[in-house]
């Protein structure tokens, strides 16, 4: 019996879960006259190539396509590699300062991210980097969450036994580091990629002020250009809002995989 309340409870999240997907495809079928119908349509459509085509020929999708998923994949790559050689410096070196230092990067969860945007825009300005995407791709190369995020697997998952067997046999700090800890980490780090790489694709406030007057659009400052000033065809806008989801998809599906591979094989190792 309890399995069955189980399943149906989990059977209803992922009802609950999907539904606005669902929504966004039947959106992105049909035509603003028929999102505006009372009462609404739940059924698709038959515009959503029309829709497409149409997303296709206002913005250069493919081109803001192609620098999001640089951005994306090169964050994503410079935040694993820091992050988890950070967080693998503190779970396991002590060293003067480490507390205090650790404790500075934990203030930075207090701080909203809008506060830093005008003094990081000085700073990208004074680099020659304003409308260039490395001042979306360096700024976001840390940060804080993923070094705790990963300080706090590393402590656990990396037994000290491993470090001191290390040592003995003459290895590095990164040696120790790529051999040792990375293997371990794993699963950390398919849930920090997946994390990083839909924020990076999302983003969407520091792109639209870095970014000025620049040919160097994301993919979300081109969707925001669909909206017309006076009428807007959110037909057309859920369309390329479909689109832009489905490399998300992709990631999440492959990415998600990895971890739960990687979790299971810790637990029968276990």
């Amino acid at each position: 019996m309890n399995r069955v309340l189980t399943s149906a409870a989990l059977a209803i999240g992922a009802l609950i879960t999907l539904f606005p997907y669902y929504q966004l495809a039947v959106m992105a079928s049909n035509t603003t006259a028929d999102i505006y119908s009372s009462p609404p349509t739940f059924w698709f459509g038959g515009h959503l190539f029309e829709n497409i085509g149409e997303v296709f020929a206002k913005i250069d999708f493919f081109g803001s396509v192609v620098n999001t998923l640089v951005v994306a994949v090169v964050t994503t790559l410079l935040v694993l590699f820091f992050d988890s050689l950070a967080a693998f410096t503190f779970a396991k070196y002590d060293f003067p300062g480490s507390n205090v230092l650790f404790g500075l990067l934990l203030a930075t969860f207090v701080v909203p991210t809008q506060l830093a945007a005008i003094p990081q825009f000085d700073l990208m300005a004074a680099f020659g980097w304003v409308g260039d995407l490395k001042a979306l791709i360096i700024p976001a190369a840390a940060n804080a969450f993923g070094i705790f995020w990963m300080r706090q697997y590393a402590r656990g998952a990396i037994p000290d036994e491993l470090l001191e067997a290390a040592r003995a046999d003459g290895a590095g700090f990164f040696r120790t580091y790529w051999s040792i800890g990375l293997p371990v980490l794993r699963p950390a780090l398919a849930f920090l990629g997946i994390f990083t790489f839909i924020n990076a694709w999302n983003d969407y406030l520091w792109p639209l002020v870095v970014l000025i007057d620049s040919n160097h659009v994301t993919l979300q400052v081109a969707l925001s250009q669909l909206n017309g000033l006076y009428l807007k065809n959110y037909a057309v806008v859920m369309a390329g809002t479909l689109v832009a989801i489905v490399p998300l998809v992709i990631v999440f599906l492959i990415g998600a995989r990895h971890f739960i591979r990687n979790i299971a094989a810790g637990a029968l190792k276990g």
